[in-house]
């Protein structure tokens, strides 16, 4: 393989070990400001406890968080520096932001947190940890308008070669960049009350601490269900921007090929792009793929024979990836609604417990393959219709590559068994003795 395909590559774990801890981090944070801001307000000691234990998780996912995103961005300066020297006006200018105001404030009061117990009132202490959680939130939006104007570029002048900032106001205010961000964020609060229930039930199961870990199991619930709902209907507006700004990777996710109006949308399909065809179309719908993007049924929606060869997405990837997102995004509301119905006798319930366990790596998968559909659904360009990703990698040898490539592998195996060790511990362990007890 060439330099082009192993930098490719190189992100690509980088990104997606470093993604496996982001979304528990933001969904978390959120779940256990409001843990402790019920324990100031009613001095039920169960919550102080609630917090303390899933506080102890949202630590060590930060700490691997940060360890991966810091190598993460030395990549657009090793592995990218075209890239970094065609658009680094513009994304540039966004990442410090992110580093000098988000993370310095998230940083800065999660210390403050951890060891202010004892040290701050009750109603500070609850302050810090709701500063956590906004600058998490935060952080996060900085993060992805930087990956928005890659998706639709904004702002901006052509001059000396360079990308050059005009208008950092509509940078940051692009409609589809908070598209990206809102649904980027439901996927993750789905993911933690999804990772709270799937704990929660693990010990139920064993009648371990039923009376926390079924308050516990609730709130997740509520977090999960509120955003389960809201991601489908985020998800089709999503959709929609998508089909208007970038038509190919509609055309890649749908595997459609011939430009139709009144295009269908087809449940199950097996993609033959060597040939621009599809094997098997089964479940068509006439004029549901035209309504889903264009709210008509009777509009057009380009199929991908209507873009250059060297100018597509890759089909059968893009197209699996939205298929398992969007079939585990209508699993999740339906499993949520389920629970709901139930959340009155759920320590009574063992399949569904079971159910919700074994759910816990699904929300996962759906962030994966979401990001899937955003990153190949996007190629060949790396910043839409601007640049293309063999331009932007940098001039180095593919055994350089190939050598940090197997070292980010060996260090992220590591790393990351080391976490999901602490993290299981911890989980087996339980919260901590009620005071006075033990």
């Amino acid at each position: 393989m060439d330099a082009l395909m192993l930098s490719r590559l190189q992100f690509a774990v980088a990104t997606f070990f470093h993604f496996i801890f982001v979304p528990l981090t933001l969904g978390l944070s959120i779940l256990i400001a409001i843990m402790e801001t019920k324990f100031v307000r009613t001095g039920d000691e169960e919550y102080r406890r609630l917090a303390k234990f899933w506080g102890k998780i949202f630590i060590i996912n930060f700490a691997v968080g940060v360890v991966t995103g810091i190598t993460l961005e030395f990549q657009f300066g090793t592995n990218w520096s075209r890239y970094s020297r065609y658009v680094g006006d513009i994304f540039g200018s966004i990442l410090a932001i992110e580093a000098t105001l988000a993370f310095f404030l998230e940083s800065t009061f999660l210390a403050v947190w951890i060891f202010g117990w004892k040290r701050l009132s009750p109603k500070l202490h609850c302050l810090s940890i709701w500063l956590v959680a906004f600058a998490a939130n935060l952080s996060a939006l900085w993060i992805l308008m930087a990956n928005a104007w890659m998706q639709h570029p904004v702002g901006y002048t052509l001059r000396n070669g360079r990308a050059e900032l005009t208008d950092f106001l509509a940078v940051v205010t692009q409609p589809f960049g908070f598209q990206i961000y809102f649904h980027t964020l439901s996927g993750a609060y789905i993911l933690a009350g999804f990772f709270v229930m799937g704990v929660s039930a693990y010990h139920l199961l064993r009648k371990q601490h039923v009376a926390f870990f079924t308050k516990s199991l609730r709130m997740g619930l509520v977090f999960a269900l509120i955003f389960s709902l809201a991601e489908v209907v985020q998800g089709h507006i999503h959709g929609a921007e998508v089909a208007k700004i970038q038509p190919s990777k509609l055309a890649a996710m749908e595997a459609l090929w011939d430009t139709q109006a009144n295009a269908p949308q087809t449940l199950f399909i097996i993609p033959d792009e060597k040939n621009e065809r599809n094997l098997v179309e089964f479940g068509k719908i006439p004029g549901a793929l035209s309504l889903l993007a264009y709210h008509s049924t009777g509009a057009t929606v380009k199929g991908l024979k209507d873009f250059p060869k060297e100018e597509r997405p890759p089909v059968a990837l893009t197209f699996i990836a939205f298929r398992v997102m969007v079939a585990l995004g209508f699993f999740f509301a339906l499993v949520t609604v389920i629970a709901w119905l139930k959340r009155n006798k759920l320590a009574d319930s063992p399949r569904l417990l079971k159910l919700l366990l074994y759910s816990i790596p699904l929300p996962y998968i759906a962030l994966q393959a979401g990001w899937i559909v955003t990153e190949v659904g996007r190629q060949p360009w790396i910043v839409w219709g601007l640049m293309k990703t063999k331009d932007a990698v940098s001039p180095i040898a593919a055994s350089q590559v190939g050598i940090s490539l197997t070292a980010f592998i060996v260090a992220y195996s590591l790393l990351g068994a080391t976490a999901f060790y602490l993290i299981a511990k911890h989980v087996r362990r339980g919260p901590e003795p009620v005071r006075g007890e033990g």
